[in-house]
């Protein structure tokens, strides 16, 4: 079944770094937006992506100033979405207007906010600070996926699925075989799931990066904050003490660009080796190989769904108790 869009939210749509003054296209709970830096002082613009004439997209255009100009037919537009020109005729029609989304630029991430305009508070806003932290060094990228943005909730929420889908990457037994507790906050939307191992495998992910060798304590703390912002608090440290401690902030943001189409944009931000390239190309790599194996699972996952019959029966067990929340959460979201 397909996870229902909560449209008054906030939802990134961009790395700030991808944003300049080249148009970039985006599509956002089905709604094709174009983004772009002004002249001006640097802000973001965010329209709709379709020229009113013949709806042809803006992000296939050109910007003349902090105006874009349909390459089309010319039809030009202002950073509020005003028509201010239409070829051949003095008289622009009151109708000539594209929508201009409300956009905030924090922690080197661009959301913008899909619903009704009046209600967009950027307080509402989840933090990541830690992306935008000159004491730590992240790694970032974006994949989309063909996929219900519920399969990426439910797969980021239950990570038991490292042991078997990313083993000899950061998948090790005891990330399957220790418990978790879990806690939820309905009114506030957040979810919140922790798997302390007390004695584990040191995964590739870690040992290269880190140069620990042996057993490790790993602590894995996850924040869900609906819909949009997932944080994995990953700490390690070599079993049996608490120094040093190596930290990686593990970011997801999960935004449904349509019916069966999600942006999974990750970064992984790190207090250590701060000053090493090869670990920072390493961890890049690394981490999108993960990534590439979650989209493969999750493409071949909403494959198989779509072949199942109506009425087919789902099993839960304890592991998807954050999974379960983040459902009834995004529910309530939608219906809102």
């Amino acid at each position: 079944m397909a996870t229902a869009f909560a449209r008054n939210q906030w939802y990134v749509t961009a790395y700030a770094g991808e944003v300049g003054r080249d148009l970039l296209g985006r599509t956002v709970l089905g709604e094709p937006i174009v983004l772009y830096r002004t002249e001006e002082d640097g802000s973001v613009v965010a329209l709709s992506d379709r020229c009113v004439h013949r709806r042809f997209p803006l992000s296939a255009s050109r910007l003349d100033g902090d105006r874009i100009v349909c390459g089309y037919h010319g039809f030009t537009y202002d950073t509020s979405g005003a028509c201010v020109y239409v070829p051949g005729q003095q008289r622009i029609p009151r109708t000539a207007r594209v929508t201009a989304y409300p956009v905030a630029e924090i922690d080197s991430l661009v959301w913008v906010w899909i619903g009704d305009p009046q209600l967009a508070d950027e307080k509402l806003i989840p933090r990541a600070p830690h992306l935008a932290d000159p004491e730590m060094v992240s790694v970032r990228g974006m994949e989309p996926i063909d996929c219900d943005y519920g399969l990426l909730v439910d797969n980021l929420l239950d990570l038991s699925h490292e042991t078997y889908l990313h083993g000899g990457y950061i998948g090790t037994p005891e990330v399957a075989e220790t418990p978790i507790s879990t806690e939820v906050d309905e009114a506030a939307g957040v979810v919140r799931v922790s798997r302390h191992m007390m004695d584990a495998a040191c995964p590739p992910f870690y040992s290269r990066s880190t140069g620990i060798e042996g057993r490790i304590t790993r602590l894995q703390d996850i924040e869900y904050f609906a819909p949009c912002l997932y944080l994995l608090h990953s700490r390690i440290m070599p079993v049996g003490r608490t120094e040093p401690v190596f930290r990686t902030e593990i970011t997801y943001a999960i935004t449904p660009a349509g019916p069966g189409k999600v942006y999974d944009f990750w970064a992984v931000s790190r207090d250590f080796a701060r000053e090493d390239d090869e670990v920072t190309k390493f961890l890049h790599d690394f981490n999108h190989t993960v990534v590439m194996q979650d989209v493969d699972a999750l493409n071949l996952l909403q494959k198989a769904l779509d072949g199942e019959p109506a009425g087919y029966q789902e099993l839960s067990i304890n592991i998807d108790t954050g999974g379960l929340a983040a459902r009834r959460i995004l529910a309530r979201l939608a219906a809102a």
